[in-house]
């Protein structure tokens, strides 16, 4: 027993087992056990999957497991033993470095297997740098949505269809100017948007020199009254006068009305009145009752309502179908009447930051149902004539160039330059590079242009075609 009681002596080299064992041992045990059957399970089922033998993956007699799409596409058949042969292999880049390559079927570092490249795609010439020739399977193209449409002979840019704008016909707009100086007296069309007749009073108003006037005229037609009975010339001196002095009046935008009154009456008036010019609406007004008028002033502005002018625009590719004269309709946004009328004006000047011209159509408006700033659509008859259409949603810009790709068959599909002509907005004219016939793809086309474009630059980096560079790693 030890000095200190009843506990026990432990000797310095022997653990001490005073409990149960630690609860951390046995958590070790039971992960390692897991470890081992998890590694058991991965390891048969290595084993147990088909394993395939190919000529040429390896020496004689030595086996290489491959997977199926590889040893499918060695043997010239799609994968599974269906479907068209893809050609014969050429050799095997890295999916993850084009540069690597590999005359035989292997894996990189991350286990993924090395991309075939066949004879029959690298023999296949693109017109256009930059892209080329790819290989879609027919799955695939299902799962990303690809369609295609043949290129048919048809009629083509019959109808032009665009926004249009009424505005008012800059013939038929008239200023009411003064001539002379006054003050305003009395308003007749006292607000704008008022419609008037020809001939209808706007406003009176006061002016002392026309006052003046109007008694010079009277002084000159008791001149010639007085002059007729002497004779000779001097009748003649007296009608000189009153020629004159009428004149100046009428030169002052006084009425033939008023002169004839002054003439009957033989009273000077204090107020004018002006009469409207023509028949329309008030689209400005500048004058309230009591203000001063200068010579050159512009109390109104009226507008000839019954015909109007739409004004449409065209873009760049399709004024060389539009002409003055054509026939066209426009449809209110408004009511949903529809109007008939005729082109009479193309801009020569294009706008530089939309591309497009203002195209003028004129429209009978007698019930004045248009009104100015009123939008709608505009449809514009042009004539047809027979071309090769194709969808305009085949056409994927690329820059410079238009581009359509053509199905080949066996899934293969060609970039192929185009020029284009007029289009209706679903159907577009094809003046070159497709065929009459031929299949171009219409859905899921930029994601065709995509891989075309990466196909081409990974075979810029890899060098010739057909051989891997010699530098690559085998």
């Amino acid at each position: 027993m030890s000095p200190e009681g009843n506990k026990p002596v432990m000797s310095p080299s022997a653990p001490a087992q005073t409990g149960p064992p630690p609860r951390r041992f046995r958590l070790g045990a039971l992960l390692a056990v897991l470890a081992v059957g998890l590694l058991l399970g991965a390891t048969g089922m290595w084993l147990l999957r088909p394993v395939r033998h190919e000529a040429s993956a390896g020496p004689a007699g030595h086996e290489r497991h491959e997977p199926p799409q590889a040893s499918g596409e060695a043997s010239g058949k799609a994968p599974g033993g269906t479907g068209p042969a893809h050609g014969r292999i050429l050799y095997y880049r890295a999916p993850m470095n084009p540069k690597e390559t590999s005359p035989t079927p292997r894996k990189d570092a991350m286990g993924m297997d090395y991309a075939p490249v066949y004879e029959e795609e690298r023999s296949v010439e693109t017109p256009i740098p930059g892209f080329a020739t790819v290989r879609i399977d027919p799955e695939r193209q299902q799962l990303i949505g690809l369609t295609s449409a043949k290129a048919t002979r048809g009629p083509i840019g019959g109808s032009l269809r665009t926004v249009g704008r009424v505005a008012v016909d800059e013939t038929r707009v008239r200023h009411i100017n003064v001539k002379v100086g006054g003050f305003v007296e009395e308003i007749y069309v006292d607000f704008v948007g008022k419609p008037v007749a020809r001939g209808q009073p706007l406003f009176s108003f006061y002016s002392p020199e026309l006052l003046s006037v109007q008694t010079e005229y009277l002084l000159a037609l008791d001149t010639r009254k007085k002059l007729a009975g002497g004779g000779g010339d001097v009748g003649g001196s007296g009608d000189e006068l009153v020629t004159a002095a009428r004149q100046r009046l009428k030169l002052w935008d006084v009425p033939d009305s008023e002169i004839s009154d002054l003439e009957r009456t033989r009273q000077p008036r204090k107020a004018l009145t002006l009469l409207s010019p023509i028949r329309g609406v008030v689209t400005q007004k500048s004058i309230v009752q009591g203000m001063r008028l200068n010579p050159g002033d512009m109390p109104y502005e009226i507008s000839d309502l019954g015909v109007v002018w739409v004004l449409a625009d065209a873009y760049e590719p399709d004024l060389p179908r539009v002409h003055v004269g054509l026939p066209a309709t426009f449809t209110s946004k408004g009511s949903g009447r529809a109007y008939e009328g005729r082109v009479a004006f193309i801009d020569p000047v294009l706008d530089p930051k939309t591309r497009t011209a203002k195209v003028r159509i004129a429209f009978a408006n007698a019930d004045g149902e248009l009104r100015p700033e009123e939008f709608g659509e505009v449809v514009i008859r042009a004539h047809q004539r027979e071309a090769i259409r194709i969808p305009a949603d085949a056409i994927v810009n690329s820059g410079a160039d238009q581009v359509v790709f053509i199905s080949l068959g066996a899934g293969k599909f060609q970039p192929r330059k185009v020029t284009t002509g007029v289009s209706d907005g679903e159907l577009i004219e094809a003046t070159s590079g497709v065929q009459e016939g031929e299949a171009v793809v219409t859905r899921a086309n930029f994601l065709v242009d995509s891989e075309s474009r990466l196909k081409a630059a990974l075979s810029g980096m890899v060098g010739s075609p057909g051989m891997p560079d010699s530098g690559m790693s085998p």
